[in-house]
């Protein structure tokens, strides 16, 4: 069965041209022109990834996305298309949890390529990690159920933010570079700002970190990077 893609833009010359690229990649798309279109079809059956345009009328982009990212039945991933001047709600978006985002104008082809490689992302958890669980002091990482637990409370993450944990946390004091983990998380690193990497950790702070301003998992290596410390116990 085709995965489908729920485009949303009130841009027709946006959505006739996304909808081609996808389509001729093998994607089923459907398409919502407003905000309230969007969440009515989500409601009516959640897509595979939602592309969704940030300025929109009824409902704004990231409206939509804070009242999806509220309601763990609809985890569904979604790359934000965000305008030039939109660097402030860009990374608000990335705290909400946008998986992605891809800046106006965009090519159709990189978007395309952003859609299949955050897929491949969140393939892995219906597929099933043979890797055995990473257990540090009071941190547990299990890959195949995609749970994180942190002082044996369960901690929700999004799809990207537990593949960052997880690769961090499988290479222990290992620094890596943002293109680095631009390049093994997210697949790709052209065209991706940098601050992704920045948005990100900061979250996985908050959720698994007893004291996130001053951090003893998440790591920044000043002028190099980040890395994950499994610390002793």
């Amino acid at each position: 069965m085709r995965q489908e893609i729920l485009v949303v833009d009130d841009e027709a010359s946006v959505v006739e041209v996304v909808s081609l690229y996808l389509k001729r990649d093998g994607f089923a798309v459907r398409v919502a022109r407003d905000g309230r279109e969007a969440l009515a079809a989500v409601d009516e059956k959640a897509p595979d990834l939602i592309v969704l345009d940030l300025m929109l009328p009824e409902v704004d982009g990231l409206s939509i996305l804070n009242k999806l990212r509220s309601n763990p039945e609809t985890d569904v991933p979604i790359i934000m298309l965000t305008a030039r001047g939109q660097e402030v709600d860009r990374i608000y978006g990335l705290e909400l949890g946008a998986d992605d985002y891809v800046t106006k104008p965009f090519s159709p082809a990189e978007l395309a390529a952003r859609v299949k490689a955050v897929l491949r992302r969140g393939s892995r958890e219906k597929e099933g990690v043979g890797e055995r669980p990473l257990q540090f002091p009071n941190l547990r990482i299990d890959a195949k159920s995609r749970q994180v637990i942190v002082g044996g409370q369960n901690v929700e993450l999004t799809a990207t933010e537990f593949d960052l944990l997880w690769f961090m946390a499988s290479h222990p004091r290992q620094v890596f570079s943002r293109d680095q983990l631009l390049e093994n998380v997210w697949g790709f690193s052209d065209y991706v700002d940098p601050s992704t990497i920045t948005v990100h950790i900061r979250r996985l702070r908050e959720k698994i970190e007893a004291n996130p301003s001053q951090p003893e998992r998440l790591l920044t290596v000043w002028g190099v990077g980040y890395k994950f410390e499994p610390g002793t116990g």
